[in-house]
């Protein structure tokens, strides 16, 4: 029998923060770093002052190889509004790793055929 994680099949999960700056939003993916490859290595946004700050902070994490590192992750300076997408293995894998690091609210949970999307809250612990 063929394991998913073998194929590389549903273990993408992608993450979108809101409801926070920049700090907090680079705390949260810092964690998530540490657990995961990250699909897309850029900064979290604009890096100049003036710029608008945007609305959502995206990044897709690799679940398959997960490395599960401990860290210690900066304070958040409020809460955080998170959306899970992905399996549904490959979000309640992401889930646990915030709920680690972070206080975790669920908020909502929605499902479909494939995949599954995980509304949480995060905040200091």
């Amino acid at each position: 029998m063929i394991d998913v994680y073998d194929l590389h099949i549903d273990t993408d999960v992608t993450v979108q923060l809101s409801e926070c700056g920049r700090e907090d939003a680079e705390a949260v993916f810092e964690v998530l770093d540490h657990a995961y490859q990250r699909e897309d290595r850029t900064a979290p946004g604009p890096s100049a002052a003036t710029a608008p700050a945007p609305t959502v902070w995206m990044a897709t994490f690799d679940t398959a190889d997960g490395r599960h590192e401990e860290f210690s992750p900066a304070p958040l300076t409020g809460t955080v509004g998170a959306v899970l997408t992905g399996g549904y293995h490959a979000v309640d894998e992401v889930e646990k790793v915030l709920a680690r690091a972070f206080d975790v609210q669920s908020l909502e949970s929605v499902s479909g055929d494939q995949e599954t999307e995980a509304r949480l809250l995060l905040a200091s612990r």
